[in-house]
């Protein structure tokens, strides 16, 4: 099992120099029952498959599952976990391209963001915007949960 990798850290000037890297891959985070309920709390979202366990096992997933926004919540702690850029003034996500959930997560189960940078263009105002397909996969599993093209912006 490939284990995480080291953050890439870069100058502003360096970013472009990324466009075809893959970063590598995050640490794993286990996906917990508190976790869950707190994202329902937060995002009114109560239904059965997420926060009844009992009710849950019968269901079509075996028991609880993560929110799908909650899956996608957290590629911006595994992201930050594999890259940072230096010598900004502003960090910004500036939304996505291209979003599935292609495969529920159990809870219980552990998940980690494997990240390729697709381009980096120059913005107005002394900016990059850089452009990167994220996978956030689950452990043992071969469909992932998450596909992403996301997008971020960096500013001298």
């Amino acid at each position: 099992m490939t284990e995480n990798t080291a953050q890439t850290v870069v100058s502003f000037d360096e970013v472009k120099d990324l466009v075809g890297e893959n970063l590598g891959y995050s640490s794993w985070r286990e996906i917990t029952q508190d976790q869950v309920n707190l994202f329902a709390d937060a995002t009114d979202d109560h239904q059965y498959i997420h926060v009844d366990p009992e009710r849950a096992a019968s269901g079509p997933f075996g028991g609880t599952i993560a929110h799908g926004f909650l899956t996608l919540s957290l590629l911006i702690p595994m992201w930050s976990e594999l890259f940072d850029v230096t010598g900004v003034s502003t960090k910004v996500n500036y939304g996505l391209d291209k979003c599935r959930f292609t495969s529920p997560v159990p809870v219980g189960a552990r998940i980690r963001l494997t990240v390729t940078i697709t381009d980096v263009q120059e913005v107005k105002g002394n900016g990059l915007h850089l452009v990167a397909d994220g996978t956030i996969e689950i452990e043992g599993q071969e469909r992932p949960a998450v596909v992403a093209t996301f997008l971020n912006r960096f500013y001298a």
